[in-house]
C-alpha cells in the first residue's frame, strides 16, 4: 500500500503558475504508475496527466497539453505537476493517484488504486 499527500495548491491569477507536489510513502514508489486528476464543483473527476513507472513517457489531457508538465523523482518518492498559463477553467481540486495495474489505461480513474486527499487550485480571472 502507498500513502499519497498533495501540496502546493492555492489561489493564483489567470496566466500564472503553480507547482503541485505529491509525496508518497509506503511501498516502493517506482513500482507505481502515477497520475493527476482534477474535479471541479458539480463535475466528474477528470484525467489531467500521467507518467510511467520509469518516468520515460508521459500522457496529457488535450486541455492541458503544452501548459502542464508531469514529472517524478523516484529517489525523492515525489510526483510533480508544473502548471503554467493557468486559466479559470483549471480551477478544481487536484488529486494524485497511484496504479499497480498492468496493462494500464492511464486515462481512466478506475485503473488507479490509491488516491491522495486532494489540493485546491483556484485561478482568478
Amino acid at each position: 500500500q502507498v500513502q499519497l499527500v498533495e501540496s502546493g495548491g492555492g489561489l493564483v491569477q489567470a496566466g500564472g503558475s503553480l507547482r503541485l507536489s505529491c509525496a508518497a510513502s509506503g511501498r516502493t514508489f517506482s513500482n507505481y504508475a502515477m497520475g493527476w486528476f482534477r474535479q471541479a464543483p458539480g463535475k466528474e473527476r477528470e484525467f489531467v496527466a500521467a507518467i510511467r513507472r520509469s518516468g520515460s513517457i508521459t500522457y496529457y489531457a488535450d486541455s492541458v497539453k503544452g501548459r502542464f508538465t508531469i514529472s517524478r523523482d523516484n529517489a525523492k518518492i515525489t510526483l510533480y505537476l508544473q502548471m503554467n498559463s493557468l486559466k479559470s477553467e483549471d480551477t478544481a481540486v487536484y488529486y494524485c493517484a497511484a496504479s499497480t495495474y498492468y496493462p494500464l489505461n492511464y486515462y481512466s480513474r478506475a485503473d488507479y488504486d490509491y488516491w491522495g486527499q486532494g489540493t485546491q487550485v483556484t485561478v482568478s480571472s
